[in-house]
């Protein structure tokens, strides 16, 4: 819609909201929240959570570890940048809706492809903004994480209670084979220095980046591929992708962790393949009261004593006293907020892993090196070898 240039962008945004249907958003405990919809008309459910970031939201929407969930952005206005191709982390948003304070319908940046409110429509994701997102945020970082359903369909709270009745809990939820590939694709020159069979388990595409810009020819494969599989590729190294969901029900990626272990090969995970190879060796994990989401987390690395800002995006963690207890592996990394575990590794086998998200995208650099870490494990592997 065309506006004339000189209406500020808050007056721009208010007539956006006046033409906008009324929204409502129902939490799981019945708290409601009412406000406007910005996406396409309808109902979404999933899991509610929220992220600090202050910028980065297309990474944020199209990151298929937020597939099942309700995103409530902590940053004011979302939309003001627009849309740019090159920057999805998949090939559309992954999340089930969002909850903002303002969501724009213009955007200032030159470079953008299309509006935000265009490819929630193209995506066919409601959201829901006009809403206090201090007070959303306040309630759900103290009673915990849990389903909501936004709608603009109905207000009638009782029909809505029976949406979210209906509603799976996360814990326990398998997702990682409905975000995955299915069908196994190559990156980067086949005649590079190593070989990187990557599991896609919900896969962000700046991991793969991150490894082809590093001498990577990588191979992309399927979440239920078998180990058999992936070693016909001849990879120097496997990588774990991260990914949505319950680690602790991703059984056929425990399998094929366990496989690599035993065969003593490279392994390096993220996120999801850092609680995966967690449970390849019995340590559990367990859903937290809220998870960590935004991009200025402290990280401590236990071996330099140097600290990280990271990015993060996980509802799930590895029992620390689980690996204190646990005779081949080794803390690296700690998340300085709260003392999770941020990273483990091997004593004996070429395997290591981190919670957060080292290839960003939203977010700093600070932990790329981590990428190096792999390429160096792969060499020393082929040295032997």
């Amino acid at each position: 819609m065309f506006y004339p240039f000189f209406l500020d962008i808050r007056t721009v945004i208010e007539m956006r909201y006046s033409e906008s249907k009324s929204a409502i958003l129902l939490l799981e405990d019945g708290t409601v929240f009412k406000g406007k919809s910005a996406g396409v008309e309808g109902t979404a459910t999933g899991e509610l959570c929220f992220n600090t970031g202050m910028t980065g939201y297309q990474e944020i929407f199209t990151d298929p570890s937020y597939f099942g969930q309700i995103v409530v952005t902590t940053h004011v206005h979302i939309g003001n940048y627009g849309m740019l191709n090159d920057d999805s982390e998949s090939n559309g948003i992954k999340i089930s809706g969002l909850v903002c304070r303002d969501f724009s319908s213009v955007f200032s940046r030159n470079k953008a492809d299309s509006s935000l409110a265009e490819y929630f429509n193209k995506n066919n994701v409601p959201a829901i903004c006009e809403i206090d997102t201090r007070k959303l945020v306040k309630h759900i970082r103290n009673r915990g994480a849990m389903n909501a359903v936004i709608s603009t369909e109905t207000e009638d709270i009782e029909v809505l209670k029976n949406v979210l009745r209906n509603t799976p809990s996360m814990q326990g939820l398998e997702l990682s084979s409905s975000v995955s590939t299915q069908i196994a694709y190559e990156e980067g020159d086949p005649n590079a220095t190593y070989r990187v069979a990557l599991l896609d388990l919900g896969l962000k595409q700046n991991i793969v980046r991150c490894l082809t810009e590093r001498g990577c020819f990588v191979k992309v494969f399927p979440a239920k591929t078998s180990f058999d599989e992936m070693k016909a590729f001849n990879p120097d190294g496997f990588m774990i992708s991260n990914g949505p969901g319950d680690p602790s029900v991703v059984t056929y990626a425990i399998e094929t962790v366990k496989a690599v272990l035993e065969n003593k090969l490279p392994l390096f995970g993220i996120c999801l393949g850092h609680q995966i190879l967690a449970e390849a060796r019995g340590i559990r994990t367990y859903k937290m009261h809220n998870g960590h989401r935004g991009i200025n987390h402290p990280i401590q690395n236990i071996k330099t004593g140097k600290g990280e800002i990271t990015s993060q995006n996980h509802g799930f963690a590895v029992r620390k006293e689980d690996v204190e207890a646990h005779p081949e592996f080794e803390i690296t990394h700690i998340h300085l907020n709260d003392q999770t575990i941020a990273g483990i590794k091997h004593k004996t086998r070429p395997a290591f892993s981190v919670q957060y998200h080292p290839e960003s995208a939203p977010g700093p650099h600070d932990s790329r090196y981590l990428f190096d870490d792999f390429i160096s494990l792969m060499a020393e592997f082929k040295s032997k070898n």
